[in-house]
């Protein structure tokens, strides 16, 4: 990683965990992963599957000033999945490419349920600070699919994101 430490922050999405009905096993995947590639996660959540606790959870994760909201899960076809309507408010921009690469890494392991996902990625803008939000399907193995992406230009990305030159 670079001289300046990455921060994140970890959001799970779903009625259940939320309820207290099953364990959230892929936020904290998520976070000891992003922990391993020397990421400092400093917000961790989880929230209902519902579009205006989504927004407001991501939103209180990008007041700590991290890098990066990584959310998992929601991102499916289902009529309980809102994440992807979420984003609508909170992205200045998407960048299309990281969520393309996301369900192409499922597909390459065969599962072809993968380009069902509707997660995205982008920038919201609070004030002058910039995150990266990338939204992540629910599984243990849509979580490693998305680092798999993410983390190798995660460095590159978060400096892009906030104006260094290329």
């Amino acid at each position: 990683m670079s001289a300046k430490k990455i921060t994140a922050a970890v959001i799970t999405i779903s009625d259940r965990s939320a309820a207290g009905l099953r364990d959230d096993i892929s936020g904290p995947l998520a976070v000891n992963l992003l922990k391993n590639a020397g990421v400092d996660v400093l917000y961790t959540g989880v929230t209902r599957d519902d579009v205006r606790s989504i927004a407001e959870e991501v939103q209180t994760a990008a007041i700590h000033e991290v890098d990066l909201v990584f959310t998992t899960g929601g991102t499916g076809i289902a009529p309980q999945d809102f994440t992807a309507r979420a984003m609508d408010t909170l992205l200045r921009f998407d960048i299309p490419g990281i969520a393309e690469a996301i369900r192409y890494e499922g597909w390459k392991r065969g599962v072809h349920g993968a380009a069902l996902s509707r997660g995205r990625a982008g920038v919201l803008v609070t004030g002058l600070h910039r995150v990266l939000v990338v939204n992540a399907p629910g599984s243990p193995n849509g979580v490693k699919d998305a680092l798999n992406v993410l983390l190798p230009m995660l460095e590159h990305t978060v400096s892009q994101m906030h104006g260094d030159d290329h």
